[in-house]
């Protein structure tokens, strides 16, 4: 048996290094980080990414999959339900570092497996909408930035876009604000004012073209 953990991060490493340093705090013993860099959960399926579709490659049964979420696997409800569900065939057993979910084939009971079928849906849903949700503040910001008249810019941000996006990642993913400002490398200040107001820090970067 392999237990693999999945990553999909931004932009920064660092928050590669922090999926897998939370994995191991929780007791997960990982024999192989597999990590797709720079991709979108929303527009790119799981197996067409190009360690996504290696991971399809590598999983027998037996293995388990480890991934700090789901939303990890993506931020498609059909992509992620289907992904989970053709892994649970294979026999693979797929975890969650968060709250330590487990999803496996083995069950025969039907209402144990609508209860996780269920489950299984619930949180593929839950993953898409957070990510349209992101990006309707995305758009609404970048819609106030072109909107403005007096071109003021305002204090320029501390952080790049890059630094942004890992920010805004590593929420979502439930991590501590000190802990984000130190992988991401700004202070705990800008995490708090971004946390606050995504919207604001959206506006900043477009008006300084960052």
């Amino acid at each position: 048996m392999t237990t693999f953990l999945y990553a999909r991060v931004s932009t920064a490493d660092q928050a590669l290094a922090h999926q897998e340093e939370h994995a191991r705090k929780q007791g997960f013993q990982i024999d192989e980080v597999i990590a797709d860099h720079g991709v979108s959960g929303v527009t790119s399926r799981l197996r067409d990414r190009p360690e996504g579709r290696r991971l399809y490659d590598l999983l027998r049964s037996g293995d388990q999959l480890v991934v700090r979420w789901v939303d990890r696997l993506g931020r498609n409800y059909q992509d992620v339900s289907d992904a989970i569900r053709e892994f649970m065939r294979r026999g693979v057993v797929i975890r969650t570092v968060i709250n330590n979910m487990t999803f496996d084939g083995s069950t025969t009971d039907p209402m144990q497996q609508a209860v996780r079928d269920a489950l299984i849906g619930f949180m593929a849903a839950t993953a898409q909408a957070q990510a349209e949700a992101t990006k309707e503040a995305q758009r609404a910001g970048i819609d106030h930035a072109k909107a403005a008249t007096d071109r003021y810019k305002g204090r320029k941000p501390s952080y790049d876009r890059a630094q942004f996006l890992s920010v805004r990642d590593l929420l979502s993913q439930g991590t501590g604000t000190s802990a984000i400002a130190n992988i991401v490398g700004i202070t705990r200040q800008s995490v708090l004012r971004i946390r606050a107001a995504p919207d604001q820090a959206e506006f900043a970067l477009q008006a300084w073209g960052l």
